[in-house]
């Protein structure tokens, strides 16, 4: 069992929880995943690490209320366990294993929306760590739905989009980043960035555009996290890769968005009827 020690609201729907587990801290990475279960019954939930103090042995994940399970997570409260918490998964961020002396001369975007907020910010704290400073766009629908904007701006230099307006620049991430780039004449030499898919799709043909390497996260796609299930395939450049063996990060330039949203859709109908149904177990555990 995985002690719940912190728990903390971000917003309407979306909790940060600090999580006793010491193994999964020590090994931690920047870009890498785990996967959570509430309980015997539930289905297994892909997260990206948002955090990890391998000190205090503890690993932060945020949780959006979206569906049955993560719905389930989030109603836990301190001093609760979670069932599983296996990890870390999946291959760091591609920048950790780089030269100090390479990384230091780089200089990335961050490109973050929603609830990829929390992920992103581990990546950029790394690269502080290691002396190289980043560029992060937060977006969100409006200024209630911003999450991580204090912690970011501790280890970054932070740039607002709200869709209405009511925080930062109005308008589109992608919006943002043309400010930056084609207004500002400031130049990176990659853009990372974590989000909505649909998010992910528009920065890539935005970054294409300024012929700017990207790297996305498609850790939504996952269901076990091993590459047994094979449900997390995604197409990159043409080849079939598993998300959560081969991932979660890609060449956004590569991905086929369009297929990865299809797959993303498939479960919905079912989600639906699960969300209307209290009883309900993952078919692998229950009956």
């Amino acid at each position: 069992m995985f002690k719940i020690v912190e728990k903390r609201k971000l917003t309407d729907n979306i909790y940060e929880m600090k999580i006793a587990a010491e193994r999964v801290a020590r090994a931690a990475l920047p870009g890498q995943f785990v996967i959570v279960r509430a309980d015997e019954g539930s289905e297994r939930i892909p997260l990206t690490i948002a955090d990890y103090d391998v000190e205090a042995g503890t690993v932060t994940i945020v949780t959006q209320t979206i569906g049955h399970s993560t719905k389930k997570i989030c109603s836990l409260e301190e001093g609760d366990s979670l069932v599983d918490f296996a990890g870390p998964l999946g291959r760091p961020s591609e920048f950790v294993h780089m030269p100090v002396e390479e990384l230091r001369k780089r200089k990335y975007l961050f490109i973050a929306g929603g609830v990829g907020t929390a992920p992103v910010y581990p990546q950029v704290k790394w690269l502080k760590q290691h002396g190289v400073e980043c560029d992060v766009i937060i977006g969100a629908k409006s200024a209630n739905m911003l999450i991580y904007i204090d912690k970011m701006e501790r280890v970054g230099n932070v740039h607002i989009a709200t869709d209405d307006g009511t925080a930062g620049y109005k308008g589109m991430v992608t919006g943002l980043a043309a400010e930056l780039i084609e207004k500002e004449q400031r130049t990176y030499d990659e853009c990372i960035s974590i989000g909505p898919m649909i998010m992910m799709k528009f920065v890539c043909l935005a970054t294409a555009k300024w012929n700017l390497k990207t790297t996305v996260s498609l850790n939504a796609l996952m269901v076990d996290g091993t590459g047994m299930c094979g449900a997390c395939r995604v197409s990159v450049g043409g080849k079939t890769l598993f998300t959560c063996v081969d991932g979660p990060e890609f060449d956004g330039h590569k991905v086929d968005f369009d297929e990865a949203m299809r797959r993303q859709a498939m479960y919905k109908n079912q989600e639906r009827l699960d969300n209307d149904n209290r009883e309900h177990k993952c078919k692998c555990y229950g009956e």
